[in-house]
């Protein structure tokens, strides 16, 4: 599961029609599990009740369809002044002054306090020493190593790994690691993990989907929350410069959105390759890539202009600093909906996800519950992808 802060809640959406086709009381029909961001929190969520799937999801709609602000981050009047002043302080004097302070613009401190009353590890390995879990995955990206890193928790069997600038590291998957993955650049704080301060786990994640086969997946489902459009991208002439708020939605799609594309595109090429060499010559030669069958969930529309339809429901205050940073003036209104963690803006989003899912209900039920599909107790190897 992707990022992309109020985003995220598209997913919960799918997740709910997939809980419809799901038996009652059925266990998680995912034994690997991975999220990203935002996606980190809802794979979480899956993970610590793999036993019960439905409850599970139903837990997560019930959060995610009253959310507020409030419940992210601090909104009132004080904290973003006190922010705001801190910036002021470090601009004006050149850093000095405010070196030791932790610059963001949104104190996140109300999240942390709903991640630690609904998530613990010990639930996460209750799921994986009873068989419904196999991995959870949360990729998030160190600062100072400049990496992207797979933190996993999962079955005994499962090995690290290391490629060019992607890690895998085993790990009691904690609150830290979620606030870390979800960390928003510049708008949330970096995340203290161990020995290094962690960030927004999209940010250099080159190939996505890669934890997923390394934790010995062979079957995908990539839930995106970009809207592809039929028609091409029309340039047109402006003579308007872009606010920072355009600037600033701009560089989130392309940490959010452009690397999962990417990815996807890459697999199905190689899909496609696999197909056309025959199997006694790939073991002939020791070529050990093998199919993997993705299903992608995008939606339907596009949710960034969709945003633009619930901004009145943003706190004044919040109103207030985004017509400021010019958040309002794009038409697909990027930024905003980052940081949308209001009620009318998430629940849209999660019947935009249903309505998605359930389009593609033969498929999801073919991907999901095929006879080779892992069940519980059945260990699996790493691929090596």
């Amino acid at each position: 599961m992707t990022g992309g802060g109020a985003r995220a809640a598209y997913q919960v959406g799918v997740l709910k029609a997939i809980a419809e086709i799901t038996p009652t009381d059925a266990p998680s029909p995912f034994q690997i599990i991975c999220g990203t961001s935002a996606g980190a929190i809802n794979a979480t969520g899956l993970a610590t009740h793999a036993h019960d799937f439905n409850t599970s999801v139903l837990r997560i709609v019930n959060i995610w369809s009253n959310f507020h602000v409030h419940h992210v981050f601090r909104s009132d009047l004080f904290s973003l002044l006190k922010i705001a002043t801190l910036w002021l302080i470090a601009f004006m004097s050149f850093g000095f002054f405010a070196r030791n302070e932790k610059l963001y613009l949104l104190d996140r401190s109300p999240l942390v306090q709903l991640l630690t009353e609904h998530f613990t590890t010990k639930e996460i390995q209750q799921s994986i020493d009873k068989g419904y879990l196999h991995a959870l995955c949360i990729s998030a990206s160190g600062y100072s190593s400049h990496e992207s890193v797979s933190f996993f928790q999962g079955h005994p069997s499962l090995k690290s790994w290391s490629r060019s600038r992607r890690n895998g590291a085993r790990a009691d998957i904690t609150v830290d690691h979620l606030l870390g993955s979800s960390a928003i650049p510049f708008i949330f704080a970096p995340q203290l993990i161990n020995r290094e301060y962690f960030g927004d786990g999209s940010m250099r994640q080159t190939a996505p989907i890669s934890p997923a086969l390394h934790l010995g997946a062979k079957r995908i489902l990539v839930i995106g929350n970009r809207h592809e459009s039929e028609e091409a991208a029309v340039r047109c002439n402006t003579s308007t410069f872009p606010s920072f708020g355009e600037i600033a939605g701009h560089a989130l799609n392309s940490i959010f959105l452009d690397s999962l594309d990417a990815d996807i595109e890459r697999l199905t090429r190689i899909n496609k390759t696999i197909s056309l060499i025959p199997a006694e010559k790939r073991a002939a030669n020791d070529i050990t890539l093998k199919k993997i069958e993705v299903l992608t969930i995008s939606p339907s529309q596009d949710i960034g202009a969709l945003a633009n339809q619930y901004v009145s429901e943003l706190p004044t205050t919040m109103r207030l600093l985004v017509r400021g940073v010019g958040a309002h003036k794009s038409a697909d209104s990027s930024l905003l909906s980052y940081i949308l963690f209001e009620r009318g803006y998430c629940q849209a989003l999660i019947q935009l996800g249903y309505k998605d899912a359930m389009n593609k209900k033969a498929e999801l039920k073919k991907l999901l519950f095929a006879e080779d599909v892992l069940s519980p107790n059945s260990p699996i190897s790493p691929t090596g992808e």
